[in-house]
């Protein structure tokens, strides 16, 4: 039997159910797979409690690369005023997740969540 029938391939622990989620909707409902290639025969596992930091930490790049776009002067989902207010509530969201009492993500560390938030605070919220 492969590994991720017993474990969680992130944090180890041996809790069930373990989940893979191959269809999705980036932060900003942009659809995309989210399998890994078909020539990937090796496919991670993950425990709820890593399924959802897992899933944190794609909000969190996916706003980071919609701020990067801004800061260079592209086109970005962030230049509208609810997707930049939803961006920050679910920053601080993902904050206060991670600093909660038990809470260790193997994928996200509070000081790059933190730091983006303040990369955020220095713009102008757009109108």
């Amino acid at each position: 039997m492969d590994v991720w029938n017993h474990s969680c391939q992130a944090c180890g622990s041996p809790s069930s159910p373990l989940t893979k989620l191959s269809l999705g909707k980036d932060f900003f409902g942009r659809p995309y797979d989210r399998l890994s290639p078909s020539s990937d025969q090796n496919p991670r596992w993950y425990c709820t409690s890593c399924s959802l930091h897992k899933d944190f930490q794609r909000d969190f790049r996916d706003i980071l690369s919609e701020f990067d776009k801004l800061r260079s002067g592209f086109v970005s989902e962030l230049s509208k005023a609810d997707e930049f207010r939803r961006a920050s509530l679910r920053l601080h969201e993902i904050m206060t997740t991670l600093n909660a009492p038990q809470q260790t993500s193997q994928f996200l560390s509070n000081r790059d969540v933190t730091v983006l938030m303040e990369r955020l605070n220095t713009l102008t919220m757009p109108v």
